[in-house]
């Protein structure tokens, strides 16, 4: 069977752009690195262990330099994109900004190896937030602003970052986009792709600007406060203090609580609270669902903390709405070591483990929409059992659900549910108890974090081997890209005309 050929010139040209990008993103940790450290300036050696100013800046400057080169000798690549370039830029981009922006980490001396900085990255830009870092107090400012902006960039992703500047190029970005996000359904927000990116940073802007003010109130630094605020608008959860937000007041946490709300909901809903469509958000059907599990799971966990800890009541309602909030948008930031609660309690968070944000939001997992119309179509079985011969579509929001849609969402479930048992097999190959095995397997594709056994809130990833790194790593990549994305270059058919 003939091979379509695909424009590899163009697929090296997006992302020797994207390296560029990268490039400056890491020399803006600079200025943060000479300001807590100035004289890392003259010390070229990593003589007082807080010397990041040169591995930063080696890092960026070689990085700028690749990008450069590849856009460089592309230059004659055809600006026509298809459906095969969007899904091997995606990947590719995803991939190859995570093996670069891990050199500053390796470069300083903080990572014990190359491994460990590239786990580290790829779980900052697929906003995962799982780490290996022992001590994060020890590691200097330049590093840690570097580490929480590359949640800060994927969580958006970067590719709809590039798509508003990509047309100036004479590149379209309407393949990298639907690439980028493959959710089930899609609000048209605005007929212009680029304008479309561009007004959903601005919103993402925005909100991450108001809640780095809003923690600033709360007296943490502008530091701590801009760092984490790129870490909850990412639904990504690095933070800068080993505790995590148990080493803030319930002000900070619940400023965080309310703005990981934000960050799980689809941002077409933030743009049409913008434009005062109040409607639209009171009729969505994901919206209401995911306000209804938050609400629900919250009581039922407080009500067991309170019956069963004796903890008190604005204590458990706190701890509760925080982990609940903070799992099921796949944050991942921890108040409490939720497997010190009762069994049944932490069950239910796992749970959620599977659900994931709302599709639109920077959240990870299943994305609630698909659970919504998973359950739809499971209930209409019933009424189709009966009334053998009616057509009874899904509806969503009013609307009809192709049953293409619904058979895309059940494959898309079949295989997430499936490289998940596969990741339990893996890792307990490896080493790890079954408990620790699970738990690493869906946090990792869930992008959430934090996990269960010995990957518990309150530990990391360090002792993993470096093939469970690399392996976890790859379920990050497919979690945060949906799967099919990665999966589908992978296929014979993708190289088949």
């Amino acid at each position: 069977m003939r091979r379509q050929s695909v424009n590899f010139k163009l697929v090296f040209r997006i992302i020797g752009f994207l390296l560029i990008l990268e490039g400056v993103a890491m020399l803006t940790s600079l200025p943060f690195s000479w300001f807590f450290h100035p004289q890392g300036i003259i010390d070229f050696k990593l003589m007082d262990g807080k010397n990041d100013f040169y591995p930063i800046l080696t890092a960026g400057v070689f990085t700028l330099l690749i990008g450069f080169i590849a856009f460089f000798i592309t230059r004659s690549a055809n600006k026509n994109t298809t459906k095969k370039e969007g899904y091997l830029i995606v990947s590719f981009s995803w991939l190859t900004i995570s093996l670069f922006g891990a050199l500053p980490f390796y470069l300083s001396g903080f990572f014990e190896s190359y491994t460990d900085a590239f786990f580290e990255t790829i779980s900052g830009f697929t906003t995962t937030g799982a780490s290996i870092l022992n001590d994060i107090e020890a590691i200097p400012e330049g590093l840690l602003f570097w580490r929480s902006l590359t949640q800060w960039i994927g969580g958006m992703g970067i590719i709809v970052l590039s798509v508003a500047i990509l047309p100036l190029l004479g590149i379209g970005g309407m393949q990298l986009f639907s690439a980028e996000a493959p959710g089930p359904t899609t609000d048209k927000i605005h007929p212009k792709v680029r304008e479309m990116a561009k007004r959903l940073w601005a919103i993402y802007v925005i909100l991450t600007a108001a809640q780095i003010i809003l923690l600033m109130l709360g007296d943490m630094s502008f530091f701590d406060s801009t760092c984490h605020a790129f870490a909850t608008m990412a639904t990504g959860g690095f933070s800068t203090q080993n505790a995590s937000i148990a080493a803030y007041s319930p002000y900070i946490q619940y400023i965080i609580i309310i703005f990981m709300i934000m960050a799980g909901t689809s941002f077409s809903l933030h743009y049409f609270m913008w434009n005062r469509k109040f409607s639209k958000i009171r009729s969505n059907e994901e919206y209401i669902f995911y306000v209804s599990i938050i609400i629900t799971t919250t009581i039922i966990i407080t009500s067991g903390l309170i019956i069963t800890m004796d903890m008190g009541l604005e204590n458990a309602f706190r701890n509760s709405l925080f982990q609940v909030v903070s799992i099921l948008t796949t944050t991942g930031f921890v108040t409490a070591d939720y497997l010190l609660w009762p069994t049944g309690l932490w069950i239910l968070l796992f749970m959620l483990f599977f659900f994931g944000g709302s599709a639109g939001s920077t959240g990870g997992g299943v994305k609630l929409v698909r659970i919504l119309i998973l359950i739809k179509n499971s209930v209409l079985e019933f009424r189709r059992l009966i009334h053998t011969q009616a057509i009874i579509p899904v509806r969503l929001n009013k609307k009809s659900v192709p049953s293409k849609i619904v058979f895309v969402v059940i494959s898309f479930f079949l295989f997430y549910l499936a490289t998940f048992a596969f990741g339990v097999v893996v890792m307990s190959a490896l080493g790890l108890d079954f408990e620790s095995a699970i738990g690493a397997s869906a946090s990792s594709l869930g992008n959430i974090g934090p996990a269960l056994g010995s990957l518990g809130p309150v530990n990391n990833y360090a002792h993993l081997p470096d093939m469970g790194k690399w392996f976890l790593s790859f379920l990050m990549l497919l979690g945060r890209l949906e799967i099919f994305t990665v999966l589908i270059i992978f296929s014979p058919a993708f190289w088949r005309k």
